[in-house]
């Protein structure tokens, strides 16, 4: 299974943060493989730079680069599918990886359960 982590799995993964559940660890370790989508980097500097979150993202950078978790670029294939989506959610962000997962496919895991309303694609944990 290929797994695409939304951005505060992948903060919560990096910090070994308890919000992190056994059964969305389970699914991490079994997956053939990782994404971290650049979406979720861009989201993390941006909501650092204005106060809502605190993340060292150089640090995070740093030791996303250490892992075996696979970069995910924002491509204009996803950028089209994203046109396609309806206003259930209205975080950009989350939108945009939503589209990633159904332009590739791939597994968005996910601890806000509006985004299951987009597609199966999407797990809550």
């Amino acid at each position: 299974m290929r797994l695409l982590l939304d951005t505060h799995i992948v903060l919560w993964v990096m910090q070994g943060a308890s919000q992190l559940s056994p059964q969305a660890r389970r699914l991490i370790d079994g997956a053939d493989q990782v994404y971290v989508s650049s979406v979720s980097i861009w989201e993390a500097s941006i909501k650092a730079g204005l106060g809502k979150l605190k993340v060292d993202t150089d640090l995070l950078d740093r030791r996303l680069r250490e892992t075996a978790m696979l970069q995910l670029p924002m491509t204009w294939d996803h950028a089209a599918a994203l046109r396609g989506l309806p206003r259930l959610h209205g975080d950009p962000f989350d939108r945009m990886l939503v589209a990633q997962a159904i332009s590739e496919p791939m597994q968005l895991l996910t601890h806000d359960a509006t985004l299951a309303r987009y597609t199966p694609l999407v797990t809550v944990v």
